[in-house]
């Protein structure tokens, strides 16, 4: 008979069933392991909406954290038991909630920005500037390929994207030509990786016979 999963490969399996992100599944991870190890390693089946109310009060009261985080904290928590344990929570009610800092957001103008992307150089400064330009999240920029870029159009495909979602987004005229010259360096070290690839396969079939 097949042992049942851990509980946090449980976990995981769903979280990429489900199609989140990376960085989701490192955070829901570490919030349910933080959740289990508070309750001194007992199983949640064996806890409830009282104990992850105090879990989660803990983190407002002992430990200071952000509202956002105390909110990562609930998230990760009722995707516990809603997706993987299949236990609907009744409302938390008595949770003491984290102080949400009421601050005005720092934007930087178009000099600052300037300035910045004068510091950058070569593909450090194109993913910059396409973070800037075309409101690309990080891991969206690292994963943006050659065929997600339609120059014609002006527009770049974000492939599952925050919330597993396809969208587009605008392409800046003046990132046209940096870009191109990104993927004609591209091809030409993956053509050059063919031809020593295949050179070596040759070279040791003649030495072969």
């Amino acid at each position: 008979m097949a042992q049942k999963p851990r509980l946090l490969d449980q976990v995981r399996d769903r979280i990429r069933f489900r199609h989140y992100s990376i960085r989701t599944e490192q955070a829901y991870l570490g919030w349910i392991r933080r959740f289990i190890l508070f309750h001194e390693k007992r199983h949640p089946l064996e806890r409830g909406a009282p104990e992850v109310e105090r879990f989660l009060s803990a983190l407002a009261t002992e430990h200071n954290v952000a509202a956002s985080t105390q909110n990562q904290a609930l998230s990760a928590i009722l995707f516990l038991y809603r997706e993987v344990l299949g236990i609907e929570l009744p409302w938390l009610d008595t949770v003491q909630r984290a102080k949400r800092p009421q601050r005005l957001p720092v934007v930087l103008t178009r000099e600052e920005v300037r300035s910045v992307l004068a510091h950058l150089q070569g593909r450090n400064a194109l993913m910059a500037s396409l973070l800037y330009g075309a409101g690309l999240r990080l891991l969206e920029c690292v994963r943006l390929r050659v065929k997600d870029i339609e120059f014609e159009r002006r527009q770049i495909v974000v492939r599952d994207g925050k919330g597993g979602r396809d969208r587009m987004t605008l392409l800046p005229e003046s990132m046209r030509p940096a870009l191109e010259e990104q993927i004609d360096r591209v091809r030409e070290i993956h053509k050059q990786d063919l031809t020593d690839g295949f050179g070596s396969v040759g070279a040791g079939r003649g030495r072969s016979t």
